[in-house]
């Protein structure tokens, strides 16, 4: 029976959001001028901020612009490994790998569960010394090159839940793992926090801090 450790990634494990640098560490390193493709980001952004487009759309439209429709693995892998390597160096929070290191002490398995592409998150997490990542994943041709769409869900919320669930079964997991301990940083994970035996909020700000302050869940401060 294995006990788990399941991790959130932005904001949790690390101290700013990743998605965003990715793409902009992307456009640097491979087309700078990709750059002036970003008052188009803006709009974007607005546009999600009025509900015209959701998450999903709002990421596979940036992806478009900042990294190119169609990219092939092999250009992306330098930059992958080059970002993870940045991210490793400075923005993962004190308190995250302090945490990794008990967990992984008890012996749990150590999943991180992000919002993120898996793209980048797999040498993130690999660097971390995680066992499994649950993301959102790309669309990938035969020809081995990375579309500007998101293969299957966006990670995220209720999303996120039914992933970590789908990992579960697939694992072999399903009604034979043991305590699971769930970290995460915002109330959009509220699915996880419910279904973990022990919900951690981390860092938590508004709702998340006072939802976890009624529901007696552990908070920490990870700096």
């Amino acid at each position: 029976m294995s006990d788990l450790a399941v991790y959130d990634m932005d904001r949790t494990v690390t101290k700013r959001p990743t998605y965003g640098a990715f793409l902009l560490h992307c456009a640097v390193q491979r087309a700078p001028w990709r750059l002036l493709l970003l008052p188009i980001v803006l709009l974007s952004l607005l546009a999600y901020g009025l509900r015209l487009i959701d998450r999903a759309k709002l990421k596979e439209i940036n992806h478009h612009l900042l990294i190119g429709h169609r990219v092939h693995l092999t250009a992306l892998k330098p930059l992958v490994e080059s970002f993870a390597d940045r991210q490793i160096a400075a923005n993962i929070r004190p308190g995250a790998r302090a945490a990794i290191a008990r967990d992984k002490a008890e012996g749990r398995r150590l999943v991180l569960a992000t919002a993120s592409y898996r793209l980048y998150a797999d040498a993130i997490a690999e660097r971390l010394g995680f066992d499994d990542v649950i993301g959102t994943g790309s669309v990938i041709g035969l020809d081995e090159r990375v579309h500007a769409k998101i293969g299957g869900e966006n990670a995220y919320g209720a999303a996120k839940m039914r992933m970590i669930a789908d990992w579960i079964e697939k694992s072999g997991l399903k009604g034979v793992h043991g305590h699971v301990r769930f970290y995460s940083d915002h109330v959009s994970d509220r699915p996880a926090f419910e279904w973990a035996h022990e919900p951690v909020a981390v860092n938590p700000h508004g709702k998340l801090r006072r939802l976890a302050e009624e529901r007696g869940w552990g908070i920490e401060d990870w700096g």
